[in-house]
């Protein structure tokens, strides 16, 4: 099969042919229709985190196929030709106090797909079937591909943010994550700022185009003057940008009892001045993937509301150019790999 593989931290990825993989015992074989291409395969990619993965390693989390062949020990709650989705989460134990309360994003032993082990950006991919989420009926597997990373990761930020129908949240970076954040606080009731680079027309376009009320586009240091300015403060900001000055501001621009939920991943240390976080009672909450329930709700509430990314489809050969364009900012939504294009 063809494969586009992480040969080194300092090296673009490499397009290969590669064996295709065979499911043993609980494992599924999906032949992949469509893959996201989510900023933390970037992340992956260029060996960004402290924890890094064994290399060689097919990256890709955001994957959609039909499943063409079962390992032996898969109950029947799967069978070959459904359509599912693969995410971030490839296993977690199953047994531990996260695990077993719903929180299995935060399991010591979480295995993820792309990085402990070969993810979707080839053109067949190997699952743990317990993890695999089935596409509702009637749901485009292109569009749909981001909600299996970027949709449940900002479904469950909007639910952990706690903003009540009416309030306002600001989602800071309107890209991938932002774009469809966006849709979905407004099914969620709320009403949306969103914070976009400076003097970018074409994310203040998509911004209202997925349904905002409000967006700032302004000198990036001073978001926070102008929300208290324009909103006297939102009641949530949900930071899907790995920039520390996002973070900075975000803080800034919430109301008394306001909450920061952390999505983005910068590397470096966000400045919090404790008096002020305790005298106006501001929660920071970090937000990872949801669980499979989670993401269960996000999906069905992207049906029901018709929420879906606005994508740009590549075909594998063009990794390395997706990442160079989001390292430039110059994707307008997600990019979506389509194995059916040649």
């Amino acid at each position: 099969m063809k494969a586009a593989v992480i040969t080194g931290f300092t090296q673009p990825l490499e397009i290969k042919q590669v064996e295709i993989p065979k499911p043993k015992n609980k494992e599924i074989l999906v032949k992949n229709i469509a893959c996201g291409v989510c900023h933390s395969d970037l992340h992956i990619t260029k060996g960004d985190w402290d924890e890094k993965c064994s290399l060689p390693r097919i990256p890709g989390h955001e994957g959609i196929g039909e499943i063409i062949e079962l390992g032996s020990q898969v109950d029947n709650h799967l069978q070959i030709r459904d359509i599912v989705g693969i995410p971030w989460t490839y296993s977690t134990c199953l047994k531990c106090e996260y695990c077993l309360s719903g929180q299995e994003a935060l399991c010591e032993q979480l295995m993820g797909t792309g990085f402990s082990y070969d993810g979707c950006l080839a053109e067949y991919t190997l699952m743990d079937s317990d993890f695999v989420v089935k596409l509702p009926d009637g749901m485009d597997p292109y569009t749909s591909a981001p909600l299996f990373c970027a949709g449940v990761t900002v479904y469950k930020a909007l639910k952990m943010s706690g903003v009540p129908p009416n309030e306002w949240v600001s989602i800071v970076g309107v890209g991938g994550l932002g774009s469809v954040a966006i849709k979905y606080a407004v099914a969620m009731g709320m009403k949306v700022l969103a914070v976009v680079a400076p003097n970018d027309q074409n994310a203040v376009n998509l911004s209202k185009e997925m349904g905002a009320s409000e967006v700032y586009d302004g000198p990036s240091d001073q978001h926070s003057q102008w929300v208290q300015d324009k909103l006297r403060g939102v009641q949530a900001a949900i930071v899907t940008v790995p920039l520390i000055q996002a973070y900075d501001e975000a803080y800034k621009s919430v109301k008394r009892g306001g909450r920061i939920v952390a999505v983005g991943l910068p590397n470096g240390t966000m400045s919090i001045p404790i008096i002020d976080c305790v005298c106006r009672g501001i929660q920071l909450i970090g937000s990872m993937v949801g669980s499979r329930e989670d993401l269960k709700e996000a999906l069905a509430m992207a049906k029901a509301h018709k929420i879906s990314c606005k994508i740009q489809k590549r075909k594998l050969e063009d990794i390395n150019q997706v990442f160079e364009d989001m390292i430039n900012y110059r994707i307008n939504g997600r990019v979506v790999i389509d194995f059916t294009l040649k």
